[in-house]
């Protein structure tokens, strides 16, 4: 092999472990856990915060050597627009900015506060809590959680709607191409845009409906998950919502949605977490089903879901965060 191949090759090499992705693409589990930080005011809260982002996947490492099984572990770690320059002391991801409220004519997509977020996945809850409990005590009085949820996987990928959710979402070739930042941004090449939204379900009144309205809500059957014909005028599903489509075709997100619970408080939900390429595509889908398409006819799910939280965050390459220390 000549020298010019050679340094081909090492260059090629270098773009890959430059821009390899955090675990975007990691399997479904049946749990995982989605922490919101705060960075607390001060110079040395926002050092020490630094450093622990940057030591996560040492964090990682030193959970999965305990695990007595094949169990995968895995942990996502996104910075917000108002965090971003301070930590990262670099520009912004072109597209990264804060959640903007979106408030249709009965239902409000709210924005709240959140600086980091924590995505971590796993089949054992306990690995689940140890990490955060050793990640929590790194960061020490650095930061100040705003949010902890832990979710399950339940019956068969349905959310407590009981109807399948992520049916929609990418595989294979179409993955990477639908959730990694590519050359359009290359400094941040192989990072994502997540958006987080937390939704509490009146469970009382969704049951009270017929399987058959609770169908057109969604836009699909029920029980064998089949895909329903768009609607041609009124309401749409909220399939076809959050189906986007240009002339360049249609645009998928990744759904990691999780659904959670405290029965003792009543409180039932899903934890609503998409990963994309362009984040104009999940604000998007979001206005379709706040504001409605066409105006004010909003996605019907929202009569029975509502969103209590609302961030976004940039989840760049592994090897940006592993640098933030250096």
């Amino acid at each position: 092999m000549d020298s010019a191949s050679q340094n081909a090759r090492s260059a090629a090499a270098k773009h890959a472990l430059d821009t390899e992705p955090q675990y975007i693409d990691a399997p479904l589990t049946a749990a995982a856990a989605f922490l919101v930080l705060t960075i607390n005011s001060g110079e040395q809260a926002m050092d020490k915060a630094r450093s622990v982002v940057a030591s996560t996947d040492d964090l990682v490492k030193d959970i999965r050597i305990q695990q007595v099984n094949s169990s995968v572990f895995t942990c996502n770690v996104g910075i917000s627009h108002h965090a971003w320059e301070p930590l990262t002391k670099k520009p912004l991801p072109k597209e990264l900015k804060p959640f903007q409220e979106i408030r249709g004519a009965q239902h409000t997509a709210v924005a709240t506060e959140g600086d980091l977020l924590y995505h971590i996945r796993c089949d054992s809850v306990d690995l689940i809590i140890e990490f955060e409990k050793i990640l929590l005590e790194a960061f020490g009085d650095s930061v100040t959680a705003v949010d902890d949820v832990t979710g399950f996987r339940y019956y068969n990928g349905r959310d407590l709607l009981e109807f399948v959710d992520g049916t929609a979402n990418p595989d294979g070739l179409d993955l990477p191409e639908a959730t990694l930042v590519g050359d359009e941004d290359a400094p941040y090449a192989g990072g994502s845009y997540v958006v987080i939204q937390k939704y509490l379900h009146n469970l009382t009144a969704w049951r009270s409906q017929t399987t058959e309205t609770q169908e057109a809500v969604i836009g699909r059957t029920k029980f064998d998950n089949i895909e329903l014909p768009d609607a041609t005028e009124g309401q749409k599903s909220h399939k076809t919502l959050c189906t986007i489509q240009d002339a360049e075709g249609e645009h998928d997100i990744l759904r990691d949605n999780m659904p959670f619970a405290n029965p003792g408080r009543g409180e039932y939900g899903t934890y609503f977490i998409g990963y994309s390429r362009h984040l104009w595509v999940t604000e998007k889908m979001l206005e379709r089903m706040f504001i409605g398409d066409p105006p004010p006819l909003h996605d019907r799910i929202l009569d029975y879901s509502r969103a209590v939280t609302g961030v976004t965050f940039f989840v760049p390459a592994r090897k940006f965060l592993s640098d933030l220390d250096g």
